[in-house]
């Protein structure tokens, strides 16, 4: 195992981005908004160089990610070699292109969870919002052959205002597809979902609402299913520790083997990232101009080194303040002491109070306006 220097720490999972291409086009999608495209795409020997480091500097599970994942005809392969590298595997999917036969097939090489993502309860509304006519069928499909072939399941639920009316009846699906674990994700907004903030944001009463949900759910669910729940930051006081901080905990790697501290955080155009096709992940881990550059306290404003949340927090989100101040280095917005932060709320505030918007689906190329609707809530 190679040497991980301990004054760093090290990575417990890295998240393998296989591929940006992807049969849904979600307004919220957290890729960049320039996607790469598949001739960039590491190939299956990279992909097993790039884990078997990963194993050698102590990472314990990888996540198989995208884009869509399943795209990737070589997904059994890398799965086995995962397996036989001893990392623990989990899919992360959509589930549109994972039917019985194949999710049979990544289970008997070894894979040992999937995670699938879902738009709506309501079969017309998490159409719409994917982008694809019968994407909701599928992902039914999709969720019962996990469970079939024995896989353990979380429902990945990312909530938003045109769906958070539903909430309730998310939960029950999760329930009725036999998950062990369901994340209640509101939209963060990164990336796309930055781009249609105003088609996606919740009011504040909508989110309080949601919260009660979850807390009487969490309670009555108690020993069925687990419920993440992570609110917007723009209604926050508080940062969150964003990837448990800037590169100490998480690396990510995209389609063509650039290595990022979190899977935003090529929307700090500011930034440079090394690839693992020209440097060791070890050595990007380490070393990357990147990576150091918001590690630790010692970059932060005088006034977090001096908050007793330096170390919980971590300073909070840099993409996030990179997206509302124009500088990464600023505090994040979601802090109740940042200068920036009712301008934040304010943001939320306006947003969510329009009553018609067009969002932009997620899509290769330009920007393809949907042309649909989004009608604004009275609750």
């Amino acid at each position: 195992m190679s040497n991980v220097d301990k004054t760093i720490g090290l990575p417990m999972a890295m998240l393998a981005e296989l591929t940006h291409r992807c049969p849904l086009q979600c307004p919220y999608c957290s890729n960049p908004l320039e996607l790469e495209k598949a001739d960039s795409e590491l190939n299956t020997e990279q992909w097993i160089d790039v884990m078997r480091q990963a194993r050698d500097m102590g990472i314990l599970q990888i996540h198989f990610s995208g884009g869509e994942p399943a795209l990737r005809k070589d997904l059994e392969d890398l799965v086995k070699a995962a397996t036989d590298l001893n990392l623990y595997s989990n899919l992360i999917t959509s589930g549109v292109n994972l039917d019985e036969e194949r999710t049979q097939n990544l289970a008997e090489r070894g894979l040992a969870h999937v995670q699938i993502s879902i738009q709506d309860s309501d079969e017309q509304q998490s159409n719409k919002i994917g982008g694809h006519r019968n994407g909701h069928q599928l992902k039914l499909a999709a969720a019962k052959a996990v469970r079939k072939v024995g896989l353990p399941l979380t429902i990945n639920a990312p909530v938003h205002r045109l769906n958070i009316d539903h909430l309730e009846s998310i939960i029950d699906l999760a329930v009725e597809l036999d998950a062990a674990r369901l994340e209640v994700a509101h939209v963060q907004y990164y990336g796309w979902a930055y781009h249609n903030r105003a088609a996606l944001m919740p009011k504040r009463s909508q989110l309080e609402w949601a919260t009660k949900v979850v807390e009487k759910a969490r309670e009555d669910l108690h020993g069925v299913l687990v419920i993440d729940y992570v609110v917007p930051d723009y209604y926050a006081k508080k940062p969150k520790a964003c990837m448990g901080g800037w590169a100490r905990q998480f690396l990510n790697v995209t389609p063509s083997g650039k290595v990022l501290p979190c899977h935003a955080a090529e929307s700090i155009t500011d930034l440079e990232f090394d690839r693992v096709t020209e440097k060791s992940l070890l050595e990007i881990w380490e070393h990357s101009e990147a990576f150091e550059k918001y590690r630790g306290v010692d970059w932060m404003p005088e006034i977090c080194r001096n908050c007793e949340r330096r170390e919980i927090d971590w300073g909070g989100c840099r993409c996030q303040a990179f997206a509302i101040t124009g500088d990464a280095a600023n505090m994040d917005p979601a802090c109740e002491f940042s200068e920036h932060h009712e301008y934040l709320v304010s943001l939320a505030e306006i947003d969510s109070a329009k009553e018609e918007i067009l969002f932009d689906y997620r899509r290769m190329g330009a920007f393809d306006k949907s042309n649909v609707k989004v009608a604004g809530h009275s609750s």
